[in-house]
């Protein structure tokens, strides 16, 4: 092998090399505007958290306010919807996890672990049904819940799941209680 060969060789080895990676770099930076189209815009991230005044709120009503682009359910439970609340045996349940950012992610769905701490009768639930997506409708249901038309999911007055296709209760935004009238969701 003469040595010319070996530099034509060596030559050709760095022009491959070169070109792969001038052409990986144009694809990225021609496929970097797409990728950053799917990053939330600016209206969605000013509304990482909400306060919301709940002091129009009376017993037994409920508001529905807009976080993130989703409904959040806004609740002031009756003391008999507490107490049927709490009256339901977690076995029975078709979901048993909470789905509370506010609580240990493996904490059980009791009605307390569901609820706001320290004031039973708000319950705060995102609006939206665990099966397809749907909006549930309010105090509606086998329940007294929410219950989904669309495909007949029902959920209980503390939005756990009860009966129909839908494979989880209703999940709870991270909220806080700022005073006796707002909360904070996010």
């Amino acid at each position: 092998m003469s040595i010319d060969t070996i530099v034509d060789s060596t030559r050709r080895d760095v022009l491959y090399l070169s070109t792969a990676v001038l052409g990986a770099a144009g694809i990225g930076l021609a496929a970097w505007p797409f990728i950053a189209q799917m990053n939330p815009d600016d209206s969605a991230l000013a509304l990482a958290s909400i306060e919301v005044d709940i002091s129009a709120l009376e017993e037994g009503q409920s508001i529905t306010v807009k976080w993130r682009g989703k409904p959040v359910f806004i609740r002031l439970r009756t003391a008999a919807e507490i107490a049927e609340a709490q009256s339901v045996d977690t076995a029975d349940l078709m979901d048993p996890l909470a789905r509370n950012p506010n609580v240990a992610a493996d904490a059980e769905a009791t009605d307390g672990n569901r609820s706001a701490a320290g004031n039973e009768a708000l319950l705060v639930l995102i609006g939206i049904c665990t099966h397809l997506g749907c909006v549930p409708i309010g105090e509606a249901g086998d329940y007294g819940g929410w219950f989904c038309p669309c495909h007949g999911s029902h959920y209980d007055t503390s939005g756990r799941i009860r009966k129909g296709p839908a494979p989880e209760n209703l999940y709870i935004p991270p909220f806080s209680v700022v005073s006796e009238t707002t909360i904070k969701i996010g």
